[in-house]
């Protein structure tokens, strides 16, 4: 019988590389001195998806905001250790966060759509961080509807109120909004936690499809979604009473044969969904 046991978190060779688009050592996160994440360490590499999988309350979204920083937008958050983008510290004096999140764009569970016109809410990011002309803007917002499969059903009524589309269509509205800002990456936050089975289909098509120009981070509690659209996965579980990547492996090894008892207990718990 296999001795399963507890084991830290190990590298796919690849991501373990100089060119990893993201590297993080010893991350630690703590809010009103509670440890939310400790010693969190992981390299994901280039135009892959990387899957985050794991219990609830164990720090996957907390984990993904300190990608890009968001973290900074709750004062009591406090983040310690080394995060990485393309070689560089997120937090070296020389980022600057909103330029950062640009090049590090996010998809939230729900959607996040102002009461704007579609046009003005792909536009949205784009046009504070650039000066553009109107006809570039909209070449810009066209090319990111189609990259996220919308600009068929939005073309005739690009200023018509964003709060009009469907959920699923928001969504796909909020990734062309960051697709507007041509990212070297995507984080998503169980993006299609929200949607019907057809907009979830559509979502996770566009995620295969992105990550050939793109690295995808996708926080997923849907195991069978894991299966079907990540290439890596790593799964962040409590220990000591904080999140931490208990096990990293490619994403059949992981599913099929997990090597921590700890994930083995989690993929156990009525988890895996189709």
């Amino acid at each position: 019988m296999m001795k399963l046991m507890h084991k830290e978190a190990e590298s796919h060779d690849t991501t373990a590389s100089a060119d990893a688009t993201f590297r993080v050592r010893n991350l630690n996160v703590t809010a009103r001195g509670k440890t939310l994440l400790r010693d969190v360490n992981v390299s994901i590499a280039p135009r892959q998806v990387f899957g985050i999988i794991g219990p609830s309350g164990a720090g996957k979204s907390t984990f993904l905001r300190c990608l890009n920083r968001l973290t900074d937008l709750t004062p009591e958050i406090r983040v310690s250790g080394d995060v990485r983008f393309e070689g560089t510290s997120v937090r070296d004096p020389s980022v600057d966060p909103d330029a950062l999140r640009a090049r590090i764009g996010f998809l939230f569970q729900q959607p996040v759509v102002f009461p704007k016109s579609i046009i003005e809410n792909v536009l949205f990011g784009v046009r504070r961080l650039r000066r553009l002309s109107r006809g570039v803007l909209a070449e810009v917002a066209e090319r990111a509807l189609r990259e996220a499969a919308l600009w068929n059903e939005v073309r005739d009524r690009l200023n018509d109120s964003a709060l009009a589309l469907s959920v699923g269509q928001q969504q796909r509205l909020c990734l062309a909004r960051a697709l507007a800002s041509e990212p070297e990456a995507i984080l998503m936050d169980e993006p299609t936690s929200a949607l019907d089975p057809k907009s979830t289909q559509a979502i996770e098509e566009l995620i295969l499809k992105l990550k050939e120009r793109h690295t995808i981070v996708l926080v997923t509690h849907n195991i069978g979604q894991a299966r079907r659209v990540t290439d890596w996965l790593a799964c962040i579980c409590v220990r000591n009473g904080a999140g931490t990547v208990a096990e990293t492996a490619c994403c059949d090894a992981l599913l099929e044969n997990p090597q921590c008892q700890e994930v083995v207990e989690y993929l156990g718990s009525g988890s895996s969904l189709p």
